[in-house]
Formats: structure tokens, C-alpha cells, sequence
């Protein structure tokens, strides 16, 4: 038995010693009942203290390789397992209903249905917030082949954990035209929305802790939230936003570890978190020190109105995290995210980068950084803006055909979501459930809500994705499912 350490290696002796046994046990070089030398005769052979030997073979004891003996010393007490075929009896499968947490085998799973099931193309979408194609393809391809060849095939494909730092300086400059600045180690590129709240989550949270989020709000944000270990808080929402009047008494009480608030365009709402209550919710941020966290992925898509400011541009105090998406604004499939957040949050978020995923597409951050560059980015989101305000005037038009049997929304100003309350006595399950039969896919209201005690009579729409054609042949096909079902539950009435 050969033992070796170095005492000018960082790694503490007995780990040196403990590790290279661990080795020759596992390898089947010291047999299951060879006595090991004893703790002074090896200390004195290695020129260590007797101490370290001590906790060597302590820790080899409690990983169960060694046993000791009272006046025998210590031998090892692992066996291999005999070299033979396992018998048919001896071949078991896993009980994978046990060894997967509770928590994913019971995910309710209506909301990802919808959009798996319309993820092949086939089918009309008014679920999923989606772009549309408006960038070329040969402006695409003519960018991507130019980034190639800048990058003369150097090892750039590895970009920083933080983000590449050509994307950086433009997300710098981009986000001071809403009013914020960043510097450089503020931000964090990510790849989407889900991403930034999830590492946020990790880097901020312990099981247990609570968090404030509205309702109804999008079930991706409440589902990671559960499945972390934390509680959530519903503040409800209203026309203005969440209803952050009602929040300070429940500060005090609750002690959340932050509150998340998706400030413009809400989903599935549309609606605008006011200014006023936008100061409100930053006081209490401030008085109690309490961070928010800002989502703001829809604030491009404004029609009528200029976006109001992002919580974010008045924050003094750098109590804000700020989450922007591109995944309603650029190419459908080359998503992109950032924070913009005090330094030390940024620091943990790239270490997270760095334990899960490397690198964070290389390629849709230098064709984004690009974009952003030259003004296109900018020009497609008003395409964008303008095409979706078209589809709303579209759908909004066809909902009027349903007023009569009571069907009522508010024209949003901007986003992508209509947040359609049904007649009384007609679910939004059973709607989603009807038209999908005609391969129009919307969602049910109840899944916005965590607790399944609100949004029965809504389903939300999305006008985003589709062409000016679909979108009008998916409501067509949406009224008369509406009007089918709303006259057979008046009939089923007694």
C-alpha cells in the first residue's frame, strides 16, 4: 500500500490520505478485511501528525469502507460485488413514481398541453405570445454569415458568463433610452424570461421564504416559485395593475423576499401598472428594503400611448431587478433576456450561468448586438407593434359579435393578451376544450390563477403570432364554438 502526499499542496493532508485510500478500496486493491496500517505507524511513515491520520481513516469510517476494532486497528469492510450475470429475479426496474418529487408528477399540466399540442404548425394559435416573421430570412442569413466571418472561427462561440460584451455595450445604450443606467456589471444576459426569474429565484431564496406575485399571473411565475421550496402571495390586479395599496400592512407580516410584478402589458391581463402605484410599490421597496422584481417584456409593444417608465429608471436606491425579453420582439426561436441589477446579484447569476448551461447562444447574442447596432431592432419592433395592433382591432372587432350574450373585455393599449370574460355560466375550460376540436388553441382564465379559485369564466387570447388571414379564420371559428356552447348550457339550464 502506497500512500504519497505533498505538504505544499492547498489540499489538506488527511483529504490526501483519505482520498488515495478511498481509491485503492474502491478498486478492489486493499480486499474487504486487510488491516490497515495503524494510526501511529502510518502518521510516522507519511512525517504526519497522528491527528491526520485519525480523521482520515474517521472519515473512511463514517463513508462506511472502514471498520475499527478496540485493540485490532482498523480494516477495511467493503466488498465488490461478485462478478455474474444478475438472475431475471434480481433484474428489477426503478419505481420512477418514487424517486421523482411529488411536485412533477402532479404538475398540473393543462397550460404546457396547449401549446405542445400546437408546437407542430398544425392548427391556429391564439394562445402562445410569439413575434411574427418579420425579419427576413436573407437579412438573417446575410448577418450570420458576416458574424462567421468577423469571428474567424476564434473560440468566441464560448461567450462570457455574463454575456458577450459586444451585447453588453448595446443592452447599455438600449436600456438608457427607457430611462435606466446600467453599468456593464449590472447586467446579465440570459436566455429567456423563465431563466431570469428561475436563477433569480435560486440566488435569492430559501424554502420557506415568500414571495409576492399577482393574480391572475402567468402560471410559469408561481409554478417556479413552488417548486424552489417558497411560498407565494397573491395581490390581486385590477385596471391599474397590482393593487399595491393593500401591500404594506401585509409587509410587515409576511416578509417577503421580494415581489414580483410584471409592469406592463400584464399577463394575462394586458393591463398597465400605473404610474402612481409603480412610486408606491418603489416607497415600499425602498422603506423596507425589499426588492422588486420588474418584468417588462412587453413594454415595447405600446400603440396608442408612449410606455410609461419602468420602475426600474426611478429606482435610486438599486432596490429593482429588471427583467427584458426579446422574446415578442425578435426572431421567433433566438430568444434573449437581461438583468439589470446591483452587482453582487449579477456575479451569482453568471455563477449560476456557469454551473448549468456554459454559454448562453453565442450566435443570437452577436445577431442581436448587431441589430441593436444598426437601428433594426428598433425599426422591427414599431412592424411588430403595427401588425399587432391591426390583429387586435381584428379580434376585438369579432369579440363585439359576442356582446350580445355577454361576452366583455377592455381593449388593451398595447401588449399582446385580450383578457375576455365569458357569459355567466360558461367556463373557459370548456371553451379551450371546444376549440381546440376546430384546431384553434386559447387558454382557459383558472390556470392564471394558483389556487384554481378565480378566472373560470375568462380565457385570454393572443393576437401577436398569426397572419391577418389565420387570425381572422381562428375567431371566426372561436365565435361559433362560443355561441354553440353558450346556447347548449342555456339549454342544460333547468
Amino acid at each position: 500500500m502506497r500512500i504519497e502526499i505533498n505538504k505544499k499542496r492547498k489540499i489538506p493532508l488527511y483529504l490526501q490520505i483519505e482520498s488515495q485510500l478511498k481509491r485503492m478500496i474502491l478498486a478492489g486493491n486493499i480486499p474487504d478485511g486487510a488491516v490497515l496500517p495503524s494510526e501511529r505507524k502510518l502518521a510516522a511513515q507519511l512525517g504526519v501528525h497522528r491527528n491526520t491520520v485519525i480523521r482520515a481513516y474517521a472519515d473512511l469510517k463514517d463513508m462506511g469502507l472502514v471498520r475499527s476494532d478496540r485493540g485490532k486497528g482498523y480494516a477495511v469492510c467493503y466488498s465488490l460485488p461478485e462478478d455474474r450475470p444478475l438472475t431475471a429475479e434480481e433484474q428489477r426496474s426503478v419505481n420512477w413514481s418514487h424517486v421523482i418529487k411529488d411536485e412533477y408528477l402532479d404538475m398540473e399540466e393543462l397550460y404546457d398541453d396547449i401549446f405542445q399540442r400546437f408546437s407542430t404548425g398544425k392548427g391556429i394559435s391564439l394562445s402562445a405570445g410569439m413575434p411574427p416573421f418579420v425579419y427576413p430570412e436573407e437579412e438573417i442569413a446575410d448577418d450570420i454569415v458576416a458574424i462567421m466571418n468577423e469571428s474567424q472561427l476564434l473560440p468566441a462561440y464560448l461567450a462570457t458568463y455574463q454575456g458577450d460584451g459586444e451585447l453588453l455595450r448595446r443592452l447599455q445604450d438600449y436600456v438608457r433610452t427607457k430611462g435606466i443606467e446600467a453599468g456593464l456589471r449590472q447586467i446579465q444576459v440570459l436566455k429567456e424570461t423563465n431563466q431570469a426569474l428561475d436563477y433569480i429565484i435560486t440566488a435569492m431564496t430559501e424554502p420557506g421564504d415568500c414571495v409576492f406575485i399577482e393574480e391572475p399571473c402567468s402560471p410559469d411565475v408561481y409554478r417556479m416559485i413552488a417548486l424552489s421550496g417558497c411560498d407565494f402571495f397573491t395581490v390581486p390586479v385590477d385596471l391599474d395593475g397590482m393593487v399595491v395599496e393593500q401591500l404594506e400592512p401585509l409587509i410587515a407580516t409576511k416578509k417577503p423576499k421580494f415581489i414580483y410584478v410584471n409592469s406592463s402589458y400584464q399577463d394575462p391581463t394586458g393591463n398597465i401598472l400605473s404610474l402612481e402605484r409603480r412610486r408606491k410599490l418603489l416607497e415600499l421597496s425602498n422603506r423596507y428594503r425589499i426588492p422588486i422584481v420588474e418584468d417588462d417584456a412587453g413594454s415595447e409593444m405600446y400603440f396608442e400611448d408612449r410606455p410609461t417608465p419602468p420602475i426600474k429608471s426611478m429606482d435610486h436606491c438599486n432596490n429593482v431587478i429588471y427583467i427584458y425579453s426579446f422574446s415578442l420582439t425578435f426572431v421567433p426561436g433566438m430568444t434573449l433576456a437581461f438583468v439589470v441589477a446591483d452587482e453582487k446579484l449579477v456575479r451569482a447569476l453568471s455563477y449560476l450561468v456557469s454551473i448549468h448551461i456554459v454559454s448562453i447562444g453565442w450566435i443570437t447574442q452577436k445577431l442581436l448586438a448587431r441589430n441593436l447596432e444598426n437601428g433594426t431592432y428598433q425599426r422591427k419592433c414599431r412592424e411588430i407593434a403595427d401588425h399587432s395592433r391591426r390583429n387586435r382591432d381584428i379580434m376585438c372587432a369579432m369579440l363585439d359579435r359576442l356582446s350580445d350574450i355577454g361576452v366583455r373585455y377592455v381593449k388593451p393599449r398595447g401588449g399582446v393578451y385580450i383578457w375576455v370574460k365569458l357569459p355567466p355560466g360558461l367556463s373557459g375550460r370548456r371553451v379551450a376544450e371546444e376549440a381546440s376540436r376546430f384546431d384553434v388553441a386559447v387558454v382557459p382564465g383558472e390556470v392564471f390563477y394558483p389556487t384554481r379559485k378565480g378566472g373560470k369564466e375568462f380565457i385570454r387570447l393572443n393576437y401577436s403570432y398569426e397572419s391577418v388571414e389565420w387570425l381572422t379564420e381562428g375567431m371566426n371559428r372561436l365565435v361559433r364554438v362560443i355561441k354553440k356552447t353558450y346556447k347548449e348550457i342555456s339549454e342544460e339550464k333547468p
